[in-house]
């Protein structure tokens, strides 16, 4: 387990207390750490992923032992998984994004301790955690994600960002209400809400993006994921898009939902493409942004 900040977590709450592991899902997080999966040495391929779970930030669905779905698979492909347990409702933006910045910048920093490179460093997240992952990708510079430490030197763009059934608007009509009160609060302001829209914070510079949905979905609305594919486009982001017809809120994987239970071969496909599942030998670690 590696904790984010060991000089001392910004902000801690004076109340705080040890976090809570029931069935698989986390909840009481005051002192962020992630969790390493690292693949067999002989299939790694210096590749990193920062898993962020979801949970509509008031608890992460890590599963158990093992990791959830995404680590097992990711693993077999050669690639490192850091979990990501990030602070949530009980302090609000900014603290998971800066909580996932810092993520960004440990492994980077220390890349060649953890036996990847530092230009194969991605973000991936589901639910909730896919608009934390959304915030990487696209807000990896603002003011609000760094803390005044050293390592906020070490630039924290991810490489390449999937998301799965993501939370991306804070606005009417289709917000994931829940998520925006833990994030924002009971009644935030419409700049704060626009502000961690993320379809609206798109730039061409920012990573490549995978994106997987259904229009099943009963919890987050599908036009979160196609608003966001819109706005890439419109921005010349690549981008890979599958929509599904059918499938519950989660990742889907059982097989009755047919085609939308294959969305991780789909998404192995898009990093093999794209040469994130090619051994790499170990690269000099660039600091600056």
């Amino acid at each position: 387990m590696i904790e984010l900040w060991p000089e001392g977590v910004p902000d801690l709450r004076a109340d705080a207390s040890e976090e809570k592991v029931v069935n698989g899902r986390v909840t009481n997080v005051h002192r962020p750490t992630m969790l390493v999966y690292a693949p067999e040495p002989a299939k790694a391929v210096g590749t990193a992923v920062i898993f962020c779970p979801g949970g509509g930030y008031v608890r992460l669905a890590i599963g158990d032992a093992g990791g959830p779905p995404e680590t097992q698979w990711l693993t077999r492909a050669g690639v490192t998984v850091f979990i990501l347990k990030y602070r949530m409702a009980e302090y609000g933006h900014p603290a998971p994004l800066r909580d996932v910045l810092r993520a960004v910048r440990i492994v980077r920093s220390r890349a060649a301790e953890f036996g990847v490179r530092p230009d194969r460093i991605g973000v991936m997240g589901a639910s909730a955690g896919g608009h934390l992952a959304a915030c990487a990708a696209t807000m990896w510079d603002a003011p609000e994600g760094r803390t005044g430490a050293a390592l906020d030197e070490v630039n924290a763009r991810p490489d390449f960002a999937a998301l799965i059934y993501p939370v991306i608007t804070m606005e009417d009509p289709f917000v994931h209400k829940g998520s925006r009160t833990a994030l924002l609060g009971e009644k935030p302001s419409p700049e704060l809400m626009e502000k961690l829209s993320v379809e609206k914070h798109v730039r061409k510079d920012m990573p490549p993006v995978f994106l997987a949905a259904t229009m099943a979905d009963k919890s987050v609305p599908v036009e979160n994921t196609l608003r966001f594919y819109q706005a890439l486009r419109a921005a010349g982001v690549p981008a890979e898009m599958h929509v599904y017809a059918q499938g519950s809120h989660g990742n889907s994987l059982d097989p009755q939902f047919g085609p939308t239970a294959q969305w991780p071969q789909r998404c192995e496909e898009w990093m093999r493409f794209n040469g994130w599942l090619t051994k790499a030998e170990s690269k000099a670690e660039p600091k600056s942004e």
